[in-house]
């Protein structure tokens, strides 16, 4: 039981949040972009524009069917090779990015699907360009049903930021192995520690998405 105490001391404690303020920081950058790229080609899916449609669902799928420890690789260590040289905190928003943006597009196009057809007949029969009537009409409604998948795919990105330890991101799991790595006996204690913190920042995530949901009437 000292051990314990020991190990969640408040200088541990402290060095831990540090690394829970580069998880968080890296998590929100990399749900903003990946939610504004994901919406973004999963609308074309979705169009199916002749000649760019296939190929954006060819790089989707593709993006899909690897392994995020991949990407994260490619990022840090493949990029450099043809003259793209970027830090580890940028390397791996931009892997994350990469790949959640792929995950939404699926979810976006499913949610758009879901949306009766007659929504977007009705729309143009007022005089809405197609445009518009995707952005004030669909759009909206298709949200509505997105929020749950979207939620538990910002949670799964939320935990993936752990796996970026393998280019020495210096985030939550990071520091945890560092405490560990000065004293063995440490080691539980950090683990339970990290459970606690990533279970505090998901279960709020969930429980605000609950809260738009119920305001939204899903």
């Amino acid at each position: 039981m000292n051990t314990f105490f020991d190990a969640i001391s408040w200088v541990n404690f402290k060095y831990l949040l540090e690394g829970m303020g580069v998880t968080l920081e890296v998590s929100i950058i990399s749900i903003a972009i990946s939610f504004v790229l994901g919406t973004f080609l999963g609308i074309i899916r979705y169009v199916n524009i002749k000649g760019l449609s296939p190929i954006v669902g060819f790089i989707i799928d593709i993006i899909r069917n690897l392994p995020l420890m991949l990407i994260l690789f490619f990022s840090y260590f493949g990029l450099p090779e043809v003259g793209v040289r970027l830090n580890v905190v940028t390397a791996t928003v931009i892997a994350l990015s990469v790949f959640e943006a792929a995950m939404i597009a699926e979810i976006v196009r499913s949610g758009i699907s879901a949306v009766a057809k007659g929504q977007m007949e009705a729309a143009r029969s007022n005089g809405m360009t197609y445009a518009q009537a995707m952005y004030h009409i669909i759009l909206p409604q298709a949200l509505r049903k997105m929020i749950p998948p979207l939620v538990s795919q910002f949670i799964s990105l939320i935990k993936d930021t752990s796996l970026a330890t393998i280019i020495l991101l210096p985030e939550l799991t990071y520091h945890a192995q560092i405490i560990y790595g000065q004293n063995v006996n440490y080691m539980i204690p950090m683990y339970v520690m990290l459970a606690l913190l990533y279970f505090v920042v998901n279960y709020a995530l969930s429980v605000a998405s609950r809260v738009i949901a119920k305001k939204l009437a899903i």
